[in-house]
C-alpha cells in the first residue's frame, strides 16, 4: 500500500470506530496513529482528515444521500459511507488532492475494506458528487463556519 494510501486507511479505521462507537475523535486517532507506525507527515495527513471529516458527518451525510438516492443512509454500509466522506472532504473541503485521486483512492480503500458491490458504488457516488464540486464546496464552506471551535 502506497503511504498516503496507508494514511488514508488509518483515517478511516478512525472514522469508522468513531461513526459505530462515538468514542471521542482525540482519543481514537491517538490510538490509531500509535498502532499504524507512519511518518509524521503521514500523520499529520491521516489527523487533518480525521479532524476535517468528523465535524461535517452530517452535512456530509446529507450530500450523500441525495447522490444515492436508491440507498437511504441508514441502509448504506458504515465503511462504504466513511470511504465516501473521507473523498468528499478531501476534494471539496481539503482541495488538496485532486478529484480523480480522491476517487481513484476511494475505490481503492474500497476494495480492501468493502464488499464486493462497495467500489462501484463508492466510484459511481463520488462520480456524481464531482460534477456538482462548486456547489458542495460552496454549502461546505457555509457548514464550517457555522462549526464552533467546541465541535471540531
Amino acid at each position: 500500500m502506497k503511504p498516503r494510501t496507508k494514511a488514508r486507511s488509518v483515517a478511516l479505521q478512525a472514522l469508522y470506530e468513531i461513526d459505530v462507537t462515538g468514542h471521542a475523535p482525540g482519543d481514537v486517532l491517538q490510538a490509531r496513529l500509535e498502532e499504524s507506525g507512519l511518518e509524521d507527515g503521514l500523520n499529520e495527513f491521516a489527523q487533518s482528515i480525521v479532524v476535517g471529516v468528523t465535524p461535517l458527518f452530517k452535512t456530509l451525510d446529507q450530500f450523500i444521500a441525495v447522490h444515492a438516492p436508491e440507498w437511504p443512509l441508514d441502509q448504506v454500509a458504515t465503511i462504504d459511507r466513511n470511504i465516501i466522506r473521507m473523498a468528499l472532504w478531501e476534494f471539496a473541503v481539503d482541495g488538496k488532492t485532486p478529484i480523480k485521486v480522491a476517487i481513484n483512492e476511494a475505490v481503492e480503500l474500497a476494495k480492501v475494506y468493502g464488499s464486493d458491490s462497495t467500489p462501484r458504488f463508492v466510484n459511481g457516488v463520488l462520480g456524481s458528487l464531482a460534477e456538482r464540486q462548486n456547489e458542495i464546496q460552496q454549502a461546505l464552506k457555509n457548514a464550517i463556519s457555522k462549526i464552533s471551535p467546541s465541535d471540531a
